[in-house]
């Protein structure tokens, strides 16, 4: 083993070894919009389900590279509202093309021509294209380690699911294809599902 202390670590080394180890992670790819109706559409890996009762979802969101809040934060926060759409592998090109840093007021819905269709609970679009859109309203937002980290809680108030993997009680994984976040540029698809009863 190769044992490696936190103490003293770059932040760019624990980010690696962090997005290295824990694989694969689940995409969120997220749809705001600013005041000004801007549709700001970008994909967040640091992010799961993190309560069903009410149903909750939380996602990771970092600073700009150059320490600015990003789109998609400043749109939660100035909103409170936001749509978490699952990206699949039909989607994998233009949701990585959406990761770019496009300005403020660029909408990446636009410039990828990404069909939109509208919020039912949340005026916040949804992404067409994907078969599991999730329309959240802000729950909290927890600041996390040293303010680069803030941590976006949002409830989910409605669910729309394809009829292509949904049946009206169950969501078929397969059929839904789901992409994956891996470490550095790689991505995943799924691989061999196994199946075990609860013990």
């Amino acid at each position: 083993m190769i044992s490696l202390s936190c103490e003293g670590m770059s932040a760019s080394d624990a980010y690696k070894l962090l997005t290295g180890s824990v694989v694969p992670r689940p995409i969120a790819w997220i749809s705001t919009q600013s005041d000004d109706k801007i549709v700001n559409v970008a994909p967040f890996s640091s992010f799961n389900y993190v309560a069903h009762s009410p149903p909750m979802l939380a996602v990771n969101i970092t600073l700009t590279d150059s320490g600015g809040i990003k789109d998609t934060a400043r749109n939660i926060r100035d909103t409170g509202e936001f749509v978490v759409n699952i990206a699949t592998r039909a989607t994998l090109d233009v949701m990585h093309e959406s990761s770019a840093e496009y300005s403020g007021d660029v909408s990446e819905a636009e410039e990828l021509g990404i069909a939109l269709v509208p919020g039912q609970q949340v005026s916040v679009p949804r992404l067409a294209v994907s078969p599991i859109q999730m329309e959240c309203k802000l729950s909290q937002i927890v600041p996390l380690g040293t303010g680069v980290n803030t941590l976006y809680i949002g409830e989910v108030v409605m669910f729309h699911l394809s009829r292509d993997i949904y049946n009206g009680r169950h969501i078929d994984s397969v059929a839904m294809d789901p992409i994956a976040r891996l470490g550095g540029p790689f991505y995943a698809a799924l691989g061999e599902i196994f199946s075990r009863k609860r013990p």
